[in-house]
């Protein structure tokens, strides 16, 4: 048995006519002899449009229900494309996350995939060629529903792949993974093999092709992805482990920015490590992702700086009280305006000199980074949000992207 999973995201089934053509797709795909587990996100800004619509209800939605809530618009499209597909003759069965056992840990809003029932689906595909499954969402051990937050869709198809241990297809609007976006830069160029490694910087950096964890479980059981468009039959990008090795490594694959950046600064603290941890443990407790962390030692004391996305401030002022409860003199600033500009590529990791070409278009702007992070392939610093496209284009010119 042949079984391929193919993803579809929401400007993929935004509308009937649309989801008519992914039937199609999914069709030609059978005709070819596989099994196809279809993943489809809610149609268009679905979504959006559910969250907007909690908040005018409640301004602090109840995550549980939320949740319940947001499952509802990926089981249309479901619906909806298995339909479609039974109208083209095709025998196609749609499942949410419940019937086909999708297990995740407890959060709600932002839940774990845990396991899936592949009985499930082995049994069901006796009699079926297509399962539509909802993507996005699982079901804890209370047997409530969860979502996974963001993107999950993505997530929720490499997850199904890698427990049939069978290729996975992502399929959106874009037709694969460029340098930079194609969207703001329409000279991008696009990748014809990207590594896990680059794809799993590229994500986590902002880039919006692929979900970071739906990489991070394609690089543990070594699946690959294939992105491309459903909206043409333009050749996409393929995530690997590794490039082929005729394939010569550029030294930087993709550049990219994540705007709403804000810089903290927690002045004063005593060098103690402990504390150290308190504050980090209690920042974790409140899910907020903190980067481009900076310690400084000076006359005693340390002065730690790192960013937090806009949207995470309330939270982390309350994880820094409770961490720092009894400490007397330290202080909290918030900067705003800034940007993260990012450069990726597994070649930085035998070229010499990429930091220096790098700081050197961002001095041809007259750009000092405020803050920078480093790793094997990935160099990271906050720039002036009202620069950074500008910085943007002098990187991608540097380095030919």
């Amino acid at each position: 048995m042949r079984i391929v999973v193919q993803k579809y995201g929401g400007s993929s089934v935004a509308t009937p006519e649309r989801i008519k053509n992914v039937a199609q797709r999914v069709k030609r795909k059978v005709d070819e002899g596989y099994k196809v587990l279809v993943v489809v996100s809610a149609m268009g800004k679905t979504t959006d449009n559910l969250i907007k619509l909690a908040r005018e209800v409640s301004p602090k939605p109840d995550t549980r229900e939320l949740d319940m809530l947001l499952a509802t618009g990926e089981q249309i499209s479901a619906a909806l494309l298995a339909m479609a597909l039974k109208d083209l003759g095709v025998r196609a069965k749609s499942f949410n996350a419940f019937q086909v056992r999708i297990r995740t840990t407890e959060e709600h809003t932002a839940a774990r995939i845990v396991d899936i029932d592949d009985g499930v689906i082995f049994e069901n595909l006796k009699d079926h060629d297509v399962l539509v499954v909802t993507g996005f969402q699982g079901v804890n051990e209370k047997g409530d529903l969860t979502t996974l937050g963001r993107g999950g869709s993505d997530t929720t198809a490499v997850a199904l792949a890698a427990k049939l241990k069978v290729p996975c297809e992502i399929y959106s609007d874009v037709d694969g993974i460029y340098t930079c976006d194609p969207r703001i830069h329409p000279n991008a160029k696009k990748l014809k093999y990207i590594t896990y490694d680059e794809a799993l910087e590229l994500t986590a950096l902002g880039a919006k092709v692929l979900h970071s964890r739906s990489v991070e479980i394609a690089k543990k059981y070594n699946i690959p992805i294939y992105c491309a468009s459903s909206f043409n039959e333009e050749e996409g990008t393929l995530v690997v482990e590794r490039l082929p090795e005729w394939l010569e490594e550029p030294v930087v694959t993709g550049a990219t920015i994540s705007h709403g950046q804000i810089k903290v600064t927690v002045s004063y603290l005593p060098k103690d490590a402990n504390l150290l941890t308190a504050i980090f443990n209690e920042v974790a407790k409140r899910l907020v992702n903190i980067d481009m962390i900076s310690l400084v030692p000076s006359n005693g004391d340390l002065f730690l700086s790192f960013t937090i996305l806009e949207d995470h401030r309330e939270d982390l002022e309350k994880a820094l009280q409770e961490a720092l409860k009894g400490v007397e003199g330290w202080k909290s600033s918030y900067q705003g305006g800034f940007a993260k500009l990012s450069i990726v590529g597994v070649g930085m990791r035998t070229s010499p000199g990429v930091a220096a070409r790098f700081f050197e278009a961002l001095k041809r702007v007259g750009i000092t980074p405020e803050l920078v992070t480093t790793s094997e392939i990935k160099i990271s610093c906050l720039v002036p949000e009202e620069k950074a496209e500008e910085a943007l284009k002098e990187v991608i010119k540097e380095f030919e992207l």
